[in-house]
């Protein structure tokens, strides 16, 4: 199973050849088209479990478990951190030793157990169920995408559609999450949800295994070794997912303190690959890997105000949003569904219409998506202050201003989440990819702790009036976004830089 043999063979690149170009023959094969569709559809399925729990955990920990707003910001901080963080290591675990398919199906399985716990057992549940399911789905995200780079060639343009359309399916499986999680928030029948939750995972599962011969990876390390060694990795990659188990478990329950921990681990891992880029051989990589570091900080401005969504923004609407819509009651995680329809609809038709202006000889490039992307999470920031001030007579603010600052974020994220993921393709070098690849999902997990600080400086909803609140959202929401805008600028001027640390080898558009 862990062997490359026939069409998979045509993409394995000799590790010695350095950045070289691969065959042509390699841009069209069915194997290919077909691997790509059904990650598509494991990735729509997939993601139900992990869409229940983001868009629900902080009102299940505060409405049925009796947390405070800042206990369960701070737990929701954590499992942000901890399922993006383990990012970064699902890329070296699932490319050394359990293969990509194989930690893939294991985190599902994870995931499915998470569930049950959650749903069933009260506060115990709560941590032992994040502990499995954090661990499933931090590590096989990484998985999910590496499977999807590895069906294109370095120089295949169709590697940024493909990302786009996966991502759109991803945000499928987020819409029908939202959308049941919210229906079952009104009843607040958090038991139901949660199993449901697992329904996903199962559905995963079974098309992985009725697919499994299109999942195998390609030019991993893990493809070089014997089968005895294989063996040997497989039994250490599933002891290796035990330990974790009990250490997550521990870390949800001190949130506060892991939550320093995560800033601390991003920091070093930085550093790290600062001075693997510094050591790198190749003069070309180099500048592009230096490329990457640029932007991953710009990505964290981003990703901090993103992350928002599950915690501050979501109590926010819980509390100071007129939820009556023409006669129905919205429920707040109905809310993500904005930004899942933007998606949805907007990946297709972005792919479609970049492509369509690159032929006509624009330059649609890396660093100005993230520079514009900026900009758009900054001012979906910003209408926020401007609904509040016309806010009625009870403080609550219009539901179109919260529906506003979504589209704006969600058009922000089509402009720098799936072009980050395509990204890595381009500017890392081969034997680096799952590394830079879990790094670039890492900046994810440290931006939300910070998500979860910033949601901290919100006010506190307990005993209160959305009249008495509204200065200190509208206060804050001006700092965050004005602060992306800035940060927006400072990329646009180094775009000249960029692009001639990008250029190199990737000549029309990196």
């Amino acid at each position: 199973m862990h062997r490359d043999d026939g069409a998979g063979q045509r993409f394995t690149q000799h590790p010695h050849n350095k950045g070289k170009a691969l065959n042509a023959s390699v841009k069209t094969t069915p194997e290919k088209i077909s691997g790509s569709a059904i990650l598509f559809f494991i990735q729509t399925f997939s993601t139900l479990g992990f869409a229940v729990l983001y868009s629900t955990l902080v009102l299940y920990a505060t409405k049925k478990l009796g947390f405070s707003e800042d206990s369960a910001n701070a737990i929701m901080g954590v499992f942000g951190a901890f399922n993006y963080g383990l990012h970064l290591f699902g890329g070296y675990l699932g490319g050394r030793y359990l293969s990509n398919r194989n930690l893939f199906v294991l985190g599902m399985v994870l995931q499915v157990i998470g569930c049950y716990l959650i749903a069933s057992a009260g506060v115990t549940g709560l941590y032992w169920g994040l502990a499995m399911f954090l661990t499933g789905s931090g590590l096989n995200v990484t998985c999910l995408n590496m499977m999807l780079t590895q069906r294109f060639a370095p120089e295949d343009d169709r590697r940024e559609s493909a990302f786009l359309w996966n991502y759109a399916g991803m945000n499928l499986g987020f819409f029908i999450g939202f959308t049941v999680a919210g229906y079952y928030q009104l009843s607040e029948n958090y038991k139901a949800l949660f199993m449901f939750a697992s329904l996903g995972n199962i559905i995963a599962i079974i098309a992985a295994f009725m697919f499994w011969g299109h999942l195998k990876d390609k030019n991993t390390p893990l493809t070089q070794v014997s089968p005895s060694t294989y063996r040997q990795r497989l039994v250490a990659g599933i002891a290796i997912l035990l330990v974790l188990l009990p250490i997550i478990r521990v870390m949800l329950t001190y949130a506060a303190i892991s939550s320093y921990f995560v800033i601390a681990i991003g920091s070093l891992i930085f550093i790290l690959l600062c001075l693997m880029t510094l050591k790198h051989p190749v003069a070309d990589e180099r500048s592009r890997m230096g490329a990457y570091l640029i932007l991953m900080l710009g990505s964290l401005v981003f990703w901090s105000l993103y992350q928002l969504a599950p915690m501050g923004l979501m109590l926010f609407s819980e509390h100071n949003i007129d939820l009556n819509v023409y006669g129905w009651q919205v429920a707040p995680q109905w809310i993500q569904n904005i930004n899942t329809i933007v998606i949805v609809i907007g990946g297709p038709l972005m792919a479609m219409y970049f492509n369509h202006l690159r032929k006509k000889g624009y330059r649609i490039d890396i660093p100005m998506q993230f520079a514009s992307s900026l900009v758009f999470i900054g001012l979906g920031m910003l209408v926020l202050p401007v609904g509040i001030s016309l806010a009625g007579s009870n403080g609550l603010m219009a539901f179109k201003w919260i529906v506003i600052s979504y589209i704006l974020q969600s058009i922000g994220e089509l402009l720098i989440s799936p072009i980050g993921y395509a990204m890595i393709g381009k500017l890392a070098p081969k034997q680096h990819q799952g590394l830079m690849m879990g790094s670039w999902m890492m900046v994810t997990g440290v931006a939300s702790v910070l998500a979860d600080y910033f949601s901290g400086m919100m006010p506190d909803n307990s005993n209160t009036t959305p009249v008495a609140t509204n200065p200190g959202y509208s206060h804050i929401f001006n700092l965050l976004g004005w602060g992306s805008v800035i940060t927006a600028v400072v990329i646009a001027v180094l775009i000249p830089l960029l692009r001639r640390m990008i250029t190199p080898q990737v000549r029309a558009e990196a």
